[in-house]
């Protein structure tokens, strides 16, 4: 056994679970290719100070959750512990705003790092599928990012999950409700972390999730109350686009999600099957951010989904995805002529497509054939010295059990025709 483990709070994906996340990442990203979306990778880590500024000073993220190094130059760096950040720094260092294409259209999968306690459901490194629409203000545009990845949840069969929503007004409303929100939380009981986060951004306070603060906020008052007409005609327009697409909603009025940068639309998808940490993904709208580091007004919106917690979800709900098989032919040969005809074959298979695998390490007949099984083959390819001889090898159906003598030259078309 190996000396060295996992670090806590992370775990590696193992075949054949793996297939499991790896269709998750492939029905999320599916809707966004068909929309206009384009792939885009970033660094695991960034300068400190994009995280600092982007996601705010009063989280939990930058003030808790942030793994944070020095390197030897003396750069100040962070492990992402979200996406949206670094892929607005890496689209306005390209100057894909410039182009004149707008909005900036980009989707993500990857790795964020945050320090927190482990749970399930819950861990220092988690994988993410994200969505950005960067550099345009448009109803339509929230809606359907939303609509996507209702869609995905639904590709996959996914049922029992609730999307909800809110809005977080803007630059001109929010002022006057978080001073109103600021009166409300000065009378209550709080410890000084929280009192801190209060004068910084007090709506931070609303996502706590103590209930000893929590029972504090009943009577709170609601950003709903404080919208302006233009913030109010937005969201209802939101709202309708997607209420005409078919999508089913539930308004949250104390829906402010973890992030400082979420202005206007926000939402979360949560799922009830999954206890404590029901949150399966979630976004919003980010108009400000863009200027937050040092960039120019670009208003966005965009989502991250939970590739962990969505395969969770799956198993709450005792969904299989359907997941392609990794072997469709698997070939045994017996003795060397054999090894070297049937290595041949199974290339020339792999080249046309099909899934194929070969029994290495000279296994007997009985050891192959048992490797066979565990593949998961359709069929299996059985050849040795009589058999070459006659120009031909045994191909047998591993679900009926039927066993016919091939041509040697026949093997893929054979197949090709048998696997359609």
């Amino acid at each position: 056994m190996s000396t060295f483990k996992a670090p806590k709070g992370t775990y590696d994906l193992l075949p054949p679970d793996s297939a499991k996340f790896l269709a998750v990442r492939e029905a999320i990203a599916a809707p966004l290719r068909s929309s206009g979306y384009g792939y885009i990778e970033t660094p695991g880590f960034e300068n400190v100070e994009l995280f600092a500024r982007g996601v705010g000073e009063s989280t939990d993220i930058v003030t808790k959750e942030m793994y944070v190094f020095e390197t030897k130059g003396g750069d100040r760096l962070a492990l992402r512990p979200e996406t949206t950040a670094p892929v607005l720094r890496a689209v306005l260092e390209a100057n894909l705003h410039k182009t004149g294409n707008l909005p900036v259209k980009v989707w993500y999968s990857g790795s964020q790092y945050r320090y927190e306690r482990p749970q399930k459901g819950r861990y220092r490194h988690f994988s993410q599928v994200g969505a950005e629409a960067i550099g345009a203000e448009d109803p339509a545009l929230d809606a359907e990012l939303i609509i996507l990845a209702d869609q995905a949840y639904r590709s996959l069969g996914l049922r029992n999950f609730r999307i909800l929503l809110n809005s977080l007004g803007d630059k001109e409303c929010r002022p006057v409700y978080r001073a109103a929100l600021q009166d409300f939380l000065g009378g209550l009981d709080l410890d000084e972390d929280t009192r801190r986060r209060v004068d910084i951004n007090p709506l931070r306070v609303l996502d706590d999730k103590r209930e000893s603060v929590q029972k504090q906020l009943t009577g709170a008052p609601l950003l709903r109350d404080y919208l302006c007409d233009a913030c109010k005609a937005y969201h209802e327009e939101v709202r309708e686009l997607i209420t005409a697409a078919g999508v089913s909603f539930e308004d949250d009025p104390k829906l402010v999600r973890g992030l400082d940068y979420y202005t206007r639309t926000t939402f979360e998808f949560v799922h009830d099957g999954l206890g404590s940490q029901s949150a399966v993904g979630g976004g919003g709208r980010y108009d400000g951010l863009s200027e937050m580091i040092g960039g120019p007004a670009l208003p966005s919106v965009g989502w991250a989904l939970g590739v962990d917690r969505t395969v969770l979800a799956l198993e709450a709900e005792g969904i299989e995805p359907d997941l392609p098989s990794t072997t469709s032919v698997f070939a045994v040969p017996l003795g060397e002529e054999a090894r070297r005809v049937l290595f041949a074959k199974i290339t020339e298979l792999r080249k046309v497509g099909i899934a194929a695998d070969f029994a290495y390490g000279g296994k007997g007949l009985k050891g192959a054939m048992k490797n066979a099984n565990r593949s998961g083959a359709r069929y299996t390819i059985v050849a040795g010295e009589r058999d070459l001889a006659d120009g031909v090898v045994q191909l047998k159906d591993m679900e009926s059990g039927e066993q016919t003598a091939i041509g040697v030259n026949e093997i893929v078309a054979e197949l090709e025709s048998r696997l359609g």
